[in-house]
């Protein structure tokens, strides 16, 4: 067999989340059933990170292992013609079978739009998070350094949770206003359940001025979910990369990120990557 690796994309409210479920309605089970097609036989895929109902992905990487020979066209385009709208392969490429496209990854980048206006927005809806009253957008950067570095994030951690450990290392978290809309950065080795979801929610709360700049900071140190902010909507959510070793020699030099900008109403540029070294 030959391992295949695909870069997909999809809009995640016309999904239940990406694992595949009895019901059917999941990203993995479309996926699954139009490479069934291609191949003429069941084809079982693995995921970078599984992401929950109403998450997006501009970049989930995958992999499956191809029980039969088809081009390389045919697991882009062959792919593609069997899928909803709602998702779509972008590249396939061979690798070796010791690739594994979560095991491998070294790094995970996600990106959360936020609306910031007293109106919710319509063209946009399910494509954006949305928060009436004014954020202060500089005091919820200044909170999310505290967040850069190793440390324990239970408080950010899902009830449900099946990680073994909440300890994870976060390389870059940045907050920057574009307009209308606040635009949160965070790239880290691997991140918990809602954990993204629920420091936007804090983040919130310090930019509305309902918690101090240092509130950030005790929620950390206090690794109690209770005290934290509500989980924020998934709606503006978006899988934006994952990083894998050059040895595997993937599109981007396995960098591969990329930035829902359609969501924004000018280009945003990439801020400069904060290093937690």
């Amino acid at each position: 067999m030959t391992r295949i690796v695909l870069s997909v994309e999809y809009a995640g409210e016309s999904f239940e989340g990406w694992q595949t479920q009895p019901h059917g309605r999941t990203v993995q089970d479309a996926l699954e059933r139009a490479l069934a097609c291609v191949a003429d036989t069941a084809v079982p895929t693995v995921c970078a990170g599984r992401t929950d109902t109403g998450v997006h992905a501009t970049t989930q990487i995958v992999h499956f292992d191809a029980p039969v020979v088809r081009p390389v066209s045919a697991w882009v385009r062959g792919v593609n013609s069997h899928l909803p709208d709602g998702v779509a392969v972008r590249w396939a490429q061979p690798v070796g079978a010791d690739f594994h496209a979560r095991f491998s990854a070294t790094a995970r980048h996600y990106r959360y739009v936020l609306f910031n206006g007293p109106v919710r927005p319509a063209l946009l809806n399910a494509r954006v998070g949305w928060f009436h009253r004014p954020l202060a957008a500089a005091r919820m950067a200044e909170a999310a350094q505290v967040l850069l570095g190793e440390h324990d994030f239970s408080a950010f951690r899902a009830a449900g949770c099946q990680a073994h450990s909440p300890v994870r290392r976060m390389r870059h978290a940045h907050v920057q206003r574009c307009g209308e809309f606040v635009v949160f950065d965070f790239c880290a080795d691997a991140f918990l359940h809602h954990m993204i979801r629920n420091l936007v929610g804090a983040l919130v709360y310090i930019g509305k001025g309902a918690q101090p700049v240092g509130w950030m900071g005790e929620l950390l140190r206090g690794r109690d979910r209770t005290r934290a902010a509500p989980t924020f909507a998934a709606a503006g959510l978006y899988l934006c990369g994952v990083e894998y070793p050059d040895q595997w020699s993937l599109p981007g030099q396995g960098r591969i990120i990329c930035t829902p900008q359609f969501a924004l109403p000018m280009p945003c540029p990439e801020p400069e990557s904060r290093s937690a070294d």
